[in-house]
């Protein structure tokens, strides 16, 4: 069916714009007056030339998905039925990708579907998480309070990635300018200096030697390097994508003496996050540990929440196989077993979330603090020892005439 701009008015005066998925401009009119809005406008909205072409189409974000489960949410609690809340969220998305999926989504609802088995056609912006807790919102009739708790849990989540993001993105931005920088030097600046030091004669001193040699090897193999960079990325992307390769990287990364302890901390803010978050809202305790593990995002934590999940099958408590896993600390394992000895495990892991995210942020402070007098000093190193390298001779020069 074609998509219809109007433009109207209200019943008070106000000036109102919008879109209608109909068959004809009548039926527009009639949708307008049902709502009590005299149209003044009304034409068909012209096609997008870039519609069926996926890269060009924009992205459907954390953001709008945690803005989607808040309003949906909103609209559920005020006692709106499904479809015309997903009617109102389709009516005043802007992202085009989202309002398509949306637009699916409803009419998939109205085939007969339940929300959970519309939503889980879209896994890249609705993960196994949303999916089953929605599930069991739709079952237990408290949709609203599940669109709820995924709206606080994701910004939370998103608020977590996000430091982390800002940890590895300060060094890693660094590291690649000081590299292009010692590049720049070494092919053009030295080369100059050497030109000059050839016309002086004499014997170099051994740091300006050694600087000369290294800068006539970049420029000699500067495409054999580039080459070699570029190959090695791609090795170790694949390598990375292999199941052995995540299980031998991710485990390294969770033993680097300083950004493994930040990885360790934020894998158990996650895990207790998602877990309390799943079992809080009825979600069976065996399943949510599937779903966990799946999200893990670490091939370590994801072996250790299955190891646990047949552990349970076994009869066995959550804690004791997650203290023998060796990833997680006794003391998120103690406060576990009192959870759930007491009956209240997801409160136990809500709190445990909520102390490791503040541990999270300062292990974050101390790693910030730790790099950039590390960075600074190596800068200086590195710079500053070429720059000396390469002015011993002129004061060696010196030396001679004043001598």
């Amino acid at each position: 069916m074609p998509i219809y701009q109007w433009t109207g008015k209200n019943r008070k005066g106000k000036i109102q714009k919008g879109e209608i998925e109909v068959s004809n401009e009548e039926a527009v009119k009639n949708r307008l007056n049902a709502q009590k809005i005299t149209p003044i406008k009304i034409k068909v909205k012209p096609k997008d030339l870039f519609e069926n072409i996926a890269f060009l189409q924009p992205k459907v974000k954390e953001g709008d998905i945690i803005l989607f489960a808040r309003q949906f949410s909103t609209m559920i609690d005020a006692g709106l039925p499904i479809i015309q809340c997903i009617d109102i969220l389709y009516a005043q998305q802007e992202n085009k990708t989202f309002k398509i999926m949306l637009k699916r989504i409803k009419e998939a609802v109205e085939s007969g579907l339940t929300l959970a088995e519309a939503l889980k056609k879209y896994p890249k912006q609705f993960d196994d998480l949303f999916v089953n807790m929605i599930a069991a919102g739709e079952a237990g009739g408290i949709l609203d309070v599940i669109l709820q708790r995924l709206a606080a849990y994701m910004e939370k989540a998103a608020k977590l990635k996000g430091k982390v993001k800002g940890a590895m993105v300060y060094p890693i931005v660094t590291l690649i300018i000081a590299a292009i920088v010692l590049v720049v030097i070494l092919v053009f600046v030295i080369p100059v200096f050497q030109e000059m030091f050839a016309d002086f004669g004499g014997e170099l001193p051994v740091p300006t030697q050694i600087v000369v040699n290294a800068s006539e090897f970049v420029k000699g193999k500067i495409l054999y390097l580039i080459v070699a960079l570029v190959l090695f990325t791609f090795a170790y992307r694949k390598f990375y994508k292999t199941e052995r390769g995540r299980i031998i990287m991710d485990d390294v990364f969770l033993k680097l003496p300083v950004f493994g302890v930040l990885l360790r901390k934020v894998a158990v803010a996650k895990f207790t996050r998602t877990m309390g978050t799943m079992l809080s809202s009825g979600v069976a305790i065996l399943e949510a540990l599937d779903i966990v593990a799946k999200t893990a995002g670490n091939k370590t934590i994801e072996r250790a929440v299955y190891d646990v999940r047949s552990g349970i099958t076994e009869g066995r408590t959550m804690a004791d196989p997650l203290l023998e896993s060796g990833v997680f600390p006794s003391m998120v394992c103690q406060m576990i077993a009192v959870g759930e000895s007491t009956g209240a495990l997801d409160a136990m892991l809500g709190k445990i979330a909520d102390f490791y995210d503040e541990e999270v942020d300062q292990a974050v402070e101390n790693l910030t603090a730790l790099i950039e007098p590390f960075m600074l000093v190596f800068l200086g190193v590195t710079i500053g020892g070429l720059v000396i390298a390469m002015y011993l001779p002129i004061f060696k020069m010196a030396g001679a005439i004043g001598g």
